[in-house]
């Protein structure tokens, strides 16, 4: 299994600095692929100019939506880009897409919470077509099919996306056997689909490295992430990853269930939690030499 970082671009206050800072010292390894979130009603940078500018300053690893809110955006600017973004990092660009669960953010765009299915369908159609298509539009694709494509949820309606328009899928994070049960609706999606081969599975986690006030304060960020949830925010602050052993403990139960990559989420932004994850990668041994998987 490898493992990848998240960029703190969601932590309010952080510096563009900071941000570029991180994704150089990612080069250093262990770390497979850096990623982002994405919100609209959030203090967030926005995801793919983010990457953008971590692509410019990086040259090894991969980069990667986790995920974009795609119905958000129209297929067309989604396309563009998503298409720019992996064409200026030499094809390390894999897009994560979901419908997002929070109304604040439909809201802020203008658009309708209870239509984001349809409208992600849609997206998803164009999508492909844009990427297997001539490339009008956008700049010619660094890989033959585009970007690789994860689609990210829980519902019935996430599979079957996955089956028919996806090249892999993402959980959302918790207990490793919650991500093996998701995993194994992927699989089945996939098969039924008549897809060859096997999707690529990533899971998530949360993370916060230190003493009792930087635990405090990832605590904190999760709960004020998670208000709208109401006390099922106390259940996500409960699965913070605050020590080493936890974080060991937490990669090997997702690895035993069949994940591929796990993406860890730092809710703290400063700079020494890098630092202090990737020492617990590498002594703990959790991951491979870094270097990505071709899409």
């Amino acid at each position: 299994m490898q493992i990848g970082v998240s960029l703190p671009s969601d932590s309010p206050g952080v510096s563009g600095d900071l941000l570029l800072d991180w994704a150089k010292r990612t080069e250093q390894g262990p770390f497979s692929t850096l990623s982002v979130t994405d919100r609209m009603a959030w203090a967030t940078y926005e995801p793919f100019a983010t990457l953008a500018a971590a692509g410019a300053v990086t040259r090894r690893i991969g980069l990667m939506t986790a995920i974009a809110i795609a119905p958000l955006r129209g297929g067309a600017l989604l396309a563009k880009s998503a298409a720019t973004v992996d064409a200026l990092s030499g094809g390390r660009f894999t897009l994560g897409l979901g419908i997002g669960p929070r109304e604040d953010d439909y809201a802020a765009a203008g658009l309708d919470f209870r239509s984001r299915g349809r409208r992600l369908d849609t997206i998803l159609e164009q999508l492909r077509a844009a990427f297997e298509g001539s490339g009008a539009g956008g700049p010619r694709n660094a890989s033959l099919r585009g970007p690789r494509i994860v689609i990210g949820g829980l519902s019935d309606h996430a599979f079957a996306r996955l089956a028919r328009y996806g090249d892999g899928y993402v959980h959302g994070g918790g207990p490793a056997k919650s991500f093996a049960k998701a995993a194994e609706k992927a699989r089945t999606a996939w098969t039924d689909g008549g897809r060859p081969g096997t999707p690529r599975l990533f899971g998530q986690g949360y993370f916060a490295l230190g003493g009792a006030e930087v635990i405090e304060r990832g605590r904190r960020s999760l709960k004020s992430y998670y208000a709208f949830l109401g006390p099922f925010a106390e259940r996500i602050t409960a699965g913070l990853l605050a020590t080493p052993h936890a974080i060991a403990q937490y990669a090997r139960s997702y690895a035993d269930a069949g994940c591929d990559e796990l993406l860890l989420l730092p809710t703290v932004p400063d700079l020494d939690q890098l630092e202090r994850l990737a020492d617990v990668v590498t002594n703990a041994g959790l991951a491979n030499d870094g270097v990505r998987a071709a899409p």
